[in-house]
């Protein structure tokens, strides 16, 4: 298997980040994480991040952006990036919708895309499970956002954990969108009832195959997430690296 470098959504350590922002971004890479896909900064600047991440030896793997700050800062937002060295934005969370809205979501994110390609940046789109609902025309809300959208202008940024959740199988969409998909959340998820998240390599996930799937649709980041955690979220991520180190070993 190809060597696919590997970071951290930030997410997953927010109450430490809270904290300590950039004592937790060094803690993410004593774990022998790549890089860090940011979701804000923890009050620090751009230029702050940018030696912090010198400092520490990882990169900028991405950075999540609210949709409000796409739509209403996108050049303070694509400045932003140019200074960290991120060429990847992510809009990462929508609230849920009616049919009729997703129309308008498609324009936004279909000038935000055009725009951010002008300036070198790629803008991707995360998922979670409420997209995989069906709408009148028989696809669902996830599909028509990538089909109705311009491929140069909108990639995927597939989240495997919340794709299972919704009753996917996650490698059949990475080979859907193959290509257009050079972000990929990964995750795992409990066997039992409660379907939880879950540290990589513990849970039911298909993972080899997500691998696979992933390699073939050209993915240029593992980026390792888990919404919540049963232990500490730095010992999740560490279960998680080290059970990526295994594979790829």
């Amino acid at each position: 298997m190809q060597t696919i470098p590997v970071a951290a959504q930030m997410y997953t350590l927010r109450e430490e980040s809270q904290k300590d922002f950039a004592g937790t971004v060094r803690k993410v890479a004593d774990l022998g994480f790549d890089a860090v896909e940011f979701a804000g900064f923890g009050g620090l600047s751009a230029r702050e991040i940018k030696s912090l991440l010198e400092e520490t030896g990882l990169q900028a793997a991405s950075c999540h952006v609210p949709l409000e700050d796409l739509k209403n800062n996108l050049e303070q937002v694509i400045n932003d990036q140019k200074t960290i060295g991120s060429s990847y934005i992510v809009c990462p969370y929508i609230d849920d919708r009616e049919e009729e809205d997703y129309q308008e979501l498609i324009s936004l994110l279909d000038h935000v895309g055009e725009q951010c390609r002008k300036e070198g940046i790629t803008l991707c789109y995360h998922n979670h499970d409420f997209e995989l609902k069906k709408l009148s025309d028989g696809r669902t809300a996830l599909e028509t956002i990538f089909d109705d959208t311009q491929a140069e202008n909108l990639k995927t940024e597939f989240d495997i954990y919340w794709l299972k959740k919704a009753g996917e199988e996650p490698d059949q969409w990475l080979k859907r969108y193959q290509g257009r998909s050079p972000l990929l959340h990964l995750k795992d998820m409990t066997v039992d009832e409660e379907s939880f998240f879950a540290e990589l390599g513990t849970g039911g996930v298909d993972l080899d195959a997500v691998f696979q799937a992933g390699e073939e649709a050209g993915v240029q980041w593992w980026i390792i997430e888990q919404d919540e955690s049963r232990r500490t979220p730095l010992e999740s991520l560490a279960i998680s690296m080290d059970y990526i180190k295994q594979k790829f070993k």
